[in-house]
């Protein structure tokens, strides 16, 4: 059972001058608990270590992928292969963060791999600020917690420059080398997510700038902003399955920038293997094992309750619950049915004294960095709210 400590939140004015202005959804409800998760120790430290593990799987994995040639198994857009390819081959192309969605680790129950979201910061900017922010509104010890994102990450930002060698695929050395940031217009939690990104590469001692999306222009040549200013990094929070699939002109000059050397970009392109939900299934052929896997196949699972996902999808959209007879307990539509689907064994997410279910998020940044929790019913949706935590 979830045990939970009742707060005092931030008002919507304080959330506000965070920078945090998605604090209520669309119903009106409050998207961030009054109330925090209460962990253990160990049970933070059991979160650390599945985190990292899990990672180091995912990494044999990628390269299990790529020397058997089986992107299509993970439905990866055939214009991104290459550069997905390019991307792996040297550390240059670091990946800076993603984050894990776990059942179980409290109470008793195990760890439980439910998908990796290695290039979408939802939730980055809850975990890496405002829970910490709601624990000092409180009078907590903000030490109380397993959450060093903000630092990890920044310094995550630092080995783009000390990977660097003789070797490096770039002819010079980093010497004040800039990185872009870009977001859509008109999204205030992406663009809030990717300043705070920036403010973490600033603090590593990077030279930054933010551009939207629209605003920015590529050619062959590389990367620019508006005023045609141009960089050597490029941090877009935009998939790169969008692209691949909305963008394909932009896909093909994005190929030929990286392969020409004219500019890093993160996330690098061979965070979409991570991403594709396919990836558990190769996981579970790889690590038959693992304690922190679920059964997950291409095909429905014979005699097993399940849940059918798309390899690529957001927010619990397009997602089914599927008892071992073969009925539909509870499903979501959404924009991506179009994608290849895998089918994962069940599990329970703990629940609260209220019967609400509790979903984990680790994020990893070089390393297990910190986490945090949704809230929700079966089926984690835009609809989940945000829940702190505490080490008690």
């Amino acid at each position: 059972m979830i045990t939970l400590q009742t707060l005092n939140p931030l008002d919507d004015s304080k959330l506000e001058e965070l920078g945090f202005t998605w604090h209520t959804d669309s119903d009106g409800s409050k998207y961030v608990s009054d109330e925090l998760v209460e962990i253990s120790s160990a049970e933070a430290e059991a979160y650390y270590t599945a985190g990292n593990e899990i990672y180091d799987m995912y990494v044999e994995a990628a390269q299990y992928v790529i020397e058997n040639d089986l992107f299509f198994d993970l439905g990866i857009p055939f214009n991104l292969i290459d550069v997905i390819k390019k991307s792996w081959e040297n550390d240059v192309h670091w990946h800076i963060y993603g984050r894990f969605d776990l059942a179980g680790g409290v109470d008793g129950q195990d760890i439980k791999l439910i998908e990796f979201n290695a290039d979408t910061p939802t939730g980055l900017f809850e975990t890496a600020l405002l829970q910490w922010a709601l624990l000092k509104h409180n009078n907590m010890d903000e030490k109380k917690q397993f959450n060093n994102v903000y630092e990890a990450i920044s310094e995550n930002f630092k080995r783009l420059i000390t990977l660097f060698d003789e070797t490096s695929e770039f002819d010079t050395r980093y010497d004040g080398w800039k990185i872009l940031f870009s977001s859509i217009a008109e999204n205030d939690e992406e663009e809030a997510t990717t300043r705070l990104l920036q403010q973490m590469a600033t603090d590593a001692g990077f030279n930054t700038a933010f551009e939207y999306l629209e605003n920015t222009h590529f050619d062959e040549n590389g990367i620019y902003d508006a005023n045609e200013n141009d960089y050597e990094y490029w941090f877009k929070l935009y998939p790169w399955e969008d692209i691949a699939h909305d963008e394909p002109e932009l896909a093909t000059t994005l190929t030929n920038i990286i392969q020409n050397q004219k500019a890093i970009i993160l996330n690098p392109a061979y965070t979409l293997l991570f991403q594709s939900k396919g990836m558990l299934k190769i996981l579970c052929d790889l690590f038959p094992d693992s304690p922190y896997l679920l059964q997950t196949a291409y095909e429905p699972l014979e005699g097993l309750k399940q849940v059918e996902k798309t390899v690529f999808g957001r927010e619990g959209a397009n997602t089914k619950i599927i008892n071992a007879d073969g009925s539909v307990t509870e499903q979501t539509d959404g924009p991506y049915d179009n994608y290849k689907k895998v089918y994962q064994e069940y599990v329970e997410f703990p629940k609260d004294v209220k019967g609400n279910k509790y979903q984990a998020g680790v994020f990893f940044a070089y390393e297990a960095c910190g986490m945090s929790f949704r809230k929700g019913s079966e089926i984690m949706d835009n609809m989940s709210k945000f829940v702190g935590h505490v080490i008690v």
